[in-house]
């Protein structure tokens, strides 16, 4: 299994464009936090919907790499929904925590809770990925 060290710095170009740094990454969870920087913003300086969804792809990405089974080769996002609950403003750090609905053999269901640095919820996605 990748350590977080090599997640870090191993990361995916986009989400390092991103600036997604990994905090937790195991089996049953998987954390990154993001800073909501001013070109990942819509106007008024909000985080845009689409980088917090890119931002939950990435974490979910990830934990179903920790889990894949023995001879896959890859994931792929095959579907992804998100509610938005509360806009996050620029300056701030958001986390995303992903944890497993559903791992199986060929699909692995994921829900991504988007937390505000106060700790109010900002979106919940729900993410299936295909195992190659």
């Amino acid at each position: 299994m990748m350590t977080l060290d090599q997640i870090n710095r191993n990361l995916m170009p986009f989400a390092k464009l991103m600036g997604i740094v990994f905090t937790v990454a195991g089996p049953d969870e998987v954390v990154a936090e993001m800073p909501v920087r001013d070109d990942l913003c819509t106007i008024p300086s909000t985080l845009h919907g689409g980088a917090m969804m890119a931002l939950a792809d990435s974490v979910g990405a990830v934990a179903t790499v920790l889990n894949l089974p023995a001879g896959a080769t890859g994931t792929t996002t095959i579907e992804s929904k998100t509610n938005f609950l509360k806009a996050v403003p620029a300056g701030e750090i958001v986390t995303a925590i992903c944890r497993p609905v559903h791992r199986g053999a060929r699909t692995m269901v994921w829900t991504t809770e988007i937390r505000r640095a106060d700790g109010r919820l900002a979106a919940i996605v729900t993410q299936t990925q295909m195992v190659l």
